[in-house]
């Protein structure tokens, strides 16, 4: 006999206690009725197999059976030879203009995915569900002029520290910005924002915004609307048109930047993920492509004063060199760095320096005028070997001029309109800001030092669906140097060169999202502009501008 487990023998006890006390109160029926055998265990029932399901099948008048040209094209057998011979020769021309066209079917889907290389006009440009018609845009361009109508002179900074004096520049900027608020709102791009740049013509508030999908926003911030008497709280305010720039119209054709030609305001230069630069002239009405990489994605740009050079940034730790006067076979490539560069600024005084932003965490600043020196046989192209052992012989003495490895991701690191300063976005939330003297640049050596003269706290975790944070420098040399940057609190700062925050312009009742790209104008240092995540742009001015001034909450 098997021996009982503890729970068996609790049970057997359980029942024998029931069945006593059952017998004195001379219930017979229910101890007859009491089971004392142990009951067996059912077995599990086995799952009944599954029948395989079965499509529905349809109807032969409804379904649709693809046939060959081969079977479809029968040659009748009661013909004569003659006649069978006329009908084959018919059916084989017929099957030869059935596979040229699905041939060319085929090669224009696959030409609708690739990138366009070739000359784009506006009526290509612009779709036929804009605002505007082509025509319309191409008015609007001719009238801009097409050189600065006045340079001016950039002030010579007095590089020793008054506090007083310092004091006395940020007052003034406070008063500047003091009475600055929303002019005008409206959804320039169909998706989000990724960059922008702000015509430097001073007659009308002209921007640009690149959105992820390729498209360019061309908006006429304060133009006048067409029928006043229709306009309402959620009305768009002025004109924009929308181009089509880059190809094919999805994320793999985001514009990541937009620049100016700085000698010809006819010019606007575009870098886009689908490898390639574009130039749209107003004069022309075309955009040509000036640059074009098999497969290296085009992050960020910026030109030499003088309008002809051209310095690229990729995400494979490059920088590429063109000069526009010459064939797009002429553009020399350098690896300056382990990943992604972000961002790339030219010294706007000093064009020979550079300075790039990584993903590895690195600032860096270059003397590119030893770029040209660099040989490896008949290649063109640099990796970070080559480049790291020129800059460490003689010939590239002087070339690398130094760096500042920031506690994450470095984003976007950019020169001030004067050429002294530095500053530089995180994603380890501090904003550095960097003051050179001029002696550093005339020496050949490595900077004595790179450390930061201010860092500030800023949050710039913008996550997966906003664009980067990006801190740009005002380019109006007629006030003290300062910057702005958009705030995930829907806000956007102003602040000086030592960090003093001046301004912080938000307006709850029409800006209710982050406004990640901001950009301000060359003269008019209260007109700034910025974009977010859903294509909607706001102008900021100053309010005595507005129409219908908003009431003071």
């Amino acid at each position: 006999m098997a021996k009982l487990s503890q729970y068996e023998i609790e049970r057997e006890a359980n029942i024998a206690r029931n069945k006593a006390l059952l017998e004195q109160l001379e219930l017979k029926q229910a101890v007859d009725n009491l089971q004392l055998e142990k009951k067996p265990v059912p077995k599990p029932k086995a799952k009944p197999v599954q029948p395989v399901k079965k499509e529905k099948k349809q109807d032969a008048e409804t379904r649709t059976t693809r046939r060959s040209t081969r079977l479809k094209a029968t040659v009748d057998p009661t013909l004569n030879p003659a006649a069978k011979r006329k009908r084959e020769e018919e059916i084989e021309v017929e099957r030869a203009i059935a596979a040229e066209a699905r041939i060319e079917e085929e090669e224009r889907e696959r030409q609708a995915k690739r990138p366009r290389h070739g000359d784009l006009d506006l009526s290509l440009l612009v779709g036929l569900d804009e605002p505007e018609d082509a025509s319309t845009l191409a008015k609007e361009l001719s009238g801009i002029p097409v050189h600065p109508a006045h340079k001016g002179i950039i002030p010579q900074d007095d590089e020793t520290t008054d506090a007083k004096a310092e004091e006395r520049a940020t007052k003034a900027l406070e008063d500047e910005f003091k009475n600055v608020g929303v002019l005008s709102r409206a959804k320039v791009t169909t998706n989000r924002v990724y960059c922008a740049a702000y015509h430097p013509d001073e007659n009308k508030d002209l921007i640009f915004f690149g959105d992820k999908a390729g498209m360019l926003g061309i908006w006429d911030a304060t133009a006048s609307a067409e029928d006043d008497t229709e306009r309402s709280e959620t009305s768009e305010d002025g004109k924009y048109w929308r181009l089509q720039l880059h190809w094919p119209a999805t994320t793999k054709s985001t514009i990541s930047s937009i620049q100016f030609n700085p000698t010809d305001y006819h010019k606007v230069f575009t870098t886009s993920y689908d490898c390639t630069v574009r130039n749209l002239d107003f004069t022309t009405g075309v955009s040509n492509e000036l640059y074009s990489s098999e497969d290296i994605l085009l992050t960020s740009m910026d030109l030499t004063p003088e309008g002809h050079g051209v310095w690229i940034a990729d995400n494979a730790g490059g920088i590429t060199h063109l000069d526009i006067r010459e064939s797009k076979e002429s553009a020399r490539w350098y690896q300056v760095a382990e990943q992604k560069i972000g961002s790339i600024s030219v010294n706007p005084q000093r064009p020979e320096f550079v300075v790039t932003a990584s993903n590895d965490r690195t600032l860096k600043i270059w003397d590119v005028r030893n770029f040209g020196k660099m040989k490896s046989g008949d290649t063109k192209e640099f990796d970070s070997g080559i480049v790291q052992a020129f800059t460490e012989s003689n010939t590239g003495a002087g070339t690398f001029r130094g760096e500042w490895r920031h506690g994450k991701s470095a984003s976007s690191a950019y020169w001030d309109p004067r050429g002294r300063r530095i500053v530089s976005t995180s994603y380890d939330d501090i904003l550095r800001v960097w003051d050179f003297k001029s002696s550093v640049f005339e020496s050949k050596k490595e900077f004595p030092s790179l450390r930061p003269e201010c860092q500030v706290k800023h949050n710039c975790q913008t996550g997966r669906w906003l664009t980067i944070l990006r801190a740009r420098w005002s380019p109006s040399v007629d006030a003290h140097p300062h910057f702005i940057i958009g705030n995930m609190d829907h806000s956007l700062d102003v602040r000086t060169d030592k960090g003093a925050l001046v301004a912080k312009l938000q307006n709850k009742n029409k800006i209710s999202a982050v406004q990640s790209v901001v950009t301000s104008h060359s003269r008019r240092i209260q007109r700034l502009a910025t974009g977010n995540a859903s294509g909607r742009c706001v102008l900021w001015g100053p309010k005595d501008e507005v129409e219908d001034e908003e009431a003071e909450e």
